[in-house]
């Protein structure tokens, strides 16, 4: 009797862990906060519906005010890694709570870091399948902005 109670309050605990895993994100209006990170994330029509190149993309960011908040800014790859949900695909990315999700060049989204040794490209991470490449930075893809949350 003493086992069985020892098995189940050890299985209580690593459910409690997981459903705390699951509440890192909470979403409200056109923002998603990430509990972990600190991060909080744009998701709005944009986010799935507009393509940008590199630089555009940065001058979006920078200049993007949503829900009254104008700090936007394009997240760098280690940020933008974080949104990765390695469990599925097609997209690999959290969609019970990122509503708008881009469909077009394998929904890919770009981030600020800049290839090292490799002037015309920067790392996108490419939600279809939870990987991260490099895009020539003149090619067009979606953007999710990021700002420090508060």
């Amino acid at each position: 009797m003493r086992t069985i109670l020892l098995i189940m309050i050890g299985l209580s605990s690593f459910s409690f862990s997981v459903v705390e895993e699951t509440g890192q994100f909470t979403k409200v209006a056109n923002i998603v906060s990430d509990s972990k990170t600190g991060l909080q994330w744009q998701d709005n029509n944009e986010t799935n519906s507009t393509a940008y190149s590199w630089q555009e993309a940065i001058d979006h960011c920078e200049a993007l005010t949503l829900d009254s908040l104008d700090d936007w800014r394009l997240p760098n790859i280690n940020e933008l890694k974080t949104l990765i949900d390695r469990s599925k695909r097609e997209p690999a990315i959290k969609e019970n709570v990122f509503e708008y999700i881009g469909t077009n060049n394998y929904y890919s989204y770009w981030s600020s870091t800049s290839i090292v040794g490799v002037e015309y490209d920067a790392w996108v991470v490419v939600f279809n399948i939870g990987s991260v490449t490099g895009l020539n930075k003149y090619y067009y893809t979606y953007v999710r902005c990021v700002r420090d949350g508060q």
